[in-house]
């Protein structure tokens, strides 16, 4: 541990910084095995190409339902190894089981991660759950050291307050929330936790109006820092690095013009297919895709074809 229990919140506050993105995890082979080698080619791509600050590893991005407990385990070491001193890492412990979720925590802990995330889980049957939430994430917080970061999204099939992520945040080793909510909760909870818990979330078209006007410090995350972007057109690492110097004028006119970028992401992706999607858009641009698990579907011949087009008029620069 670079931190101890109680500095959690102030290492935090000083390393949770600038562009994170959520790893997609490559799969390959018939039998759909994790490409070790690939990932590590994506790791050196992504931190030392891209300047990308932290990675989210094995998320719902990373397919981790897919995953046995083994290979999560075996994501989080290679994350730790890939990254070394070059950029931070929080590992998603995320399950169903408490169990699961506790020794994913110790494991991350001990494999030298940065932080760990978990999700608010799905809770059957209830018709209100912030008092089960918040012996939750007590009961998780009091088995780790490492520094946690919540996680609310619809998929729970309810969003977490303002107001009980606030209390959540004077736990000693919160520090940080994935808040996947509509503006105004996000905006209300920067308020109400203040220096207490670095507020975040995934959606890029937000991130500069977050940090010029809630004057956010980090970008966590999904995986547009690796999509939208080249070894030859960092636009994102670029707007970014502009507001928080302040040239807010500049890093406005680089986020508009990444806007056809953005919609040639939106308009080339089926319904269903996220992951083979951005999968796919990844081996497009020269990094290690791979396959989808079931029960994910894998994109058609059309559908690729439709990502190639849409990359080649979307203004990215290869290379």
């Amino acid at each position: 541990m670079k931190y101890s229990r109680s500095e959690a919140k102030t290492y935090a506050r000083a390393n949770m910084k600038g562009v994170w993105a959520a790893a997609l995890t490559p799969f390959k082979g018939p039998d759909r095995a994790i490409d070790e080698a690939g990932f590590q080619r994506n790791v050196d791509h992504w931190v030392g190409k891209l300047g990308i600050d932290g990675l989210f590893i094995a998320g719902k991005q990373g397919e981790f339902f897919s995953m046995s407990l083994a290979e999560r385990k075996r994501m989080f070491d290679l994350a730790v190894e890939a990254t070394g001193k070059r950029a931070g890492t929080i590992m998603s412990c995320s399950d169903q089981n408490m169990d699961i979720v506790i020794e994913l925590a110790k494991h991350a802990q001990k494999a030298g991660a940065d932080y760990i995330v978990v999700h608010a889980p799905v809770l059957h049957f209830l018709k209100a759950q912030d008092e089960t939430l918040f012996n939750y994430y007590s009961h998780v917080a009091r088995q780790v050291d490492i520094g946690i970061a919540l996680w609310s999204h619809p998929d729970s099939g309810y969003l977490m307050s303002p107001q009980l992520c606030a209390r959540l945040a004077e736990i000693p080793n919160v520090v940080a929330i994935k808040y996947s909510v509509p503006r105004p909760m996000y905006a209300e909870l920067t308020r109400l936790a203040g220096d207490n818990l670095i507020v975040s979330t995934a959606s890029e078209e937000e991130w500069f109006d977050n940090i010029v006007e809630l004057k956010w410090q980090v970008y966590l995350c999904s995986n547009p820092p690796f999509l939208f972007q080249t070894a030859a057109d960092k636009r994102m690492r670029d707007y970014t690095d502009l507001a928080f110097a302040g040239r807010i004028d500049e890093a406005k006119r680089v986020r508009d013009s990444l806007e056809p970028v953005r919609e040639a992401f939106k308009y080339s992706r089926p319904a269903e297919k996220p992951h083979a999607h951005a999968k796919y858009w990844q081996d497009c641009l020269g990094q290690s895709g791979g396959e989808v698990r079931m029960p994910l579907l894998g994109l058609t011949d059309g559908e690729k074809k439709a990502v190639e087009t849409a990359i080649a008029k979307s203004g990215l620069k290869l290379g």
